[in-house]
Parts: structure tokens; C-alpha cells; sequence
């Protein structure tokens, strides 16, 4: 195999995570937050409206796999619940507000971000004989930052965040855009990812190579689905990309 470019995705993958966007208090702060805006909504109701607004868009955009957008979501409730004194703020800030709290809804509900043991060492390794490249389901808002934040964005391209295109994974789509920014085949790149569903069988769908990532997150078993190659710790990707070469 003449393997050129490796595919991660980011969560569960590259990065320990663990979020919690149910938890009450993640609305209490988004409540305070907007009447600071002259927006007066109840935190229960701003977190109804989180996740109703959340199931129109997905049901509206018609996907098999939709996704949402939470800039969007927050645009609409301050749309919405709007007063006098909200549409008198700075153009500016009313512009940025919606990305800002769609940041504080992840930064509140998020618990841990960390990197795995030995993903930098491995990304290092790795960088200067294949190009890299993220296919991740997420938001804009925050997908990237996040991988700012571990010191890895400087290591990728393509970044395929699903957000920004109204689907998420396994559709096919993110993988042919992938391949497309990379200039490469199915055959000449792996996928890496620890969802057997959402990150192998869509991979295999396109007859890309994939590495299951078997760590404390995602589903880790899909009927009729069989990774290329397993690894349970994350420095063990250098066996498997040799793995591969030697195919």
C-alpha cells in the first residue's frame, strides 16, 4: 500500500473528553449571560429552547446524518426573545453574540479536555512523511479552538468540521471532501477513529483503510463491521501504519 495521508477524527480519538450538555448549570450561566443582554428568559426555558431549536434544524435540513449548528441556535433565541434594549446594543457585539454563547454553552458543559498518552509524540512522528488531515463530527464554534487549546491544529489539513456542513458522519460527503483538499484516493490514505459506526464504517464505505481507536468513548461495535486494525493505546498507530505499508 502507498499510504500518503492519515485521516483522525478528534473525540475519543486524539482528545479525552467529557461534556455534559444536559447539566442545569450550563443553563443557569447561558440565563445570566443574556440578561446581561436585556434578554430575561428562565434557565429552563433557555435550555428547552436549546435543544427544540436544535431538533427543527435537524429535522429541517433533511440529511439522513443531520447535524446542527449551535451559532444558529443561539442567533434564533435572541432573534426570538430580542427587546429594546437588545437591539440597541453595538452592532458588533450583537453580530458576535451568538458565537460567544454558543462557546460559553460548550465551555460550561465541558468537564475534561485532554490528550491521550502519547498522541503528540506519535503526531510528531508522523507529520513529516504524511499529510494529516481531521474529519470530525462537531461545531466551528469550538472544534477548532479545542484542538488549539491541546497544541495540535497546526498539525492538520484538511479540518473537516461536520457544522459547517449540515451532516455528520458516516455520510460519505466529509470523506470525498477530505480526499478531494488532500488531492488523494481512498487507497492512498487510513482513517483513524474510535466509533465503529460513525468513523469505520463510514470510512469503509469509501474503501479507505481504518485504524479502530478502541478507547473509553464511542460505540465499539457495529454488526458486519471489522476495522482494518486495532489499537488500544495511541502510540500503537506507528505499528499500524507500518502495518500497512507492508500490505
Amino acid at each position: 500500500m502507498t499510504l500518503k495521508g492519515i485521516i483522525f477524527d478528534i473525540n475519543g480519538t486524539l482528545t479525552d473528553i467529557k461534556t455534559n450538555e444536559w447539566d442545569d448549570d450550563v443553563y443557569r450561566v447561558l440565563s445570566n449571560v443574556l440578561s446581561y443582554q436585556g434578554i430575561l428568559i428562565d434557565q429552563n426555558v433557555v435550555k428547552d429552547l436549546y435543544f427544540q431549536t436544535m431538533k427543527e434544524q435537524r429535522a429541517a435540513y433533511g440529511e439522513r446524518y443531520p447535524e446542527f449548528d449551535a451559532v444558529s441556535i443561539f442567533r434564533e433565541i435572541i432573534s426570538q426573545h430580542s427587546t429594546d434594549y437588545s437591539r440597541s446594543l453595538p452592532v458588533e457585539k450583537i453580530e458576535q453574540l451568538p458565537k460567544i454563547l454558543a462557546e460559553l454553552h460548550r465551555a460550561s458543559s465541558r468537564f475534561r479536555l485532554q490528550l491521550y498518552p502519547g498522541v503528540m509524540d506519535t503526531i510528531w512522528r508522523l507529520r513529516f512523511k504524511y499529510q494529516l488531515a481531521i474529519i470530525s463530527d462537531g461545531q466551528t464554534a469550538y472544534a477548532i479552538p479545542e484542538l488549539n487549546a491541546v497544541g495540535l491544529s497546526v498539525f492538520f489539513d484538511p479540518i473537516i468540521i461536520s457544522g459547517h456542513y449540515g451532516y455528520r458522519k458516516p455520510d460519505e460527503r466529509l470523506f470525498n471532501t477530505a480526499l478531494a483538499a488532500m488531492k488523494m484516493k481512498s487507497a492512498e490514505v487510513i482513517y483513524v477513529g474510535n466509533d465503529m459506526y460513525r468513523d469505520i464504517y463510514g470510512a469503509k464505505r469509501l474503501g479507505i483503510k481504518t485504524v479502530f481507536f478502541k478507547s473509553n468513548q464511542g460505540t465499539q461495535e457495529k454488526e458486519g463491521v471489522k476495522p482494518d486494525y486495532i489499537i488500544y493505546n495511541f502510540p500503537e498507530l506507528i505499528d499500524a501504519v507500518r502495518f500497512f505499508e507492508n500490505q
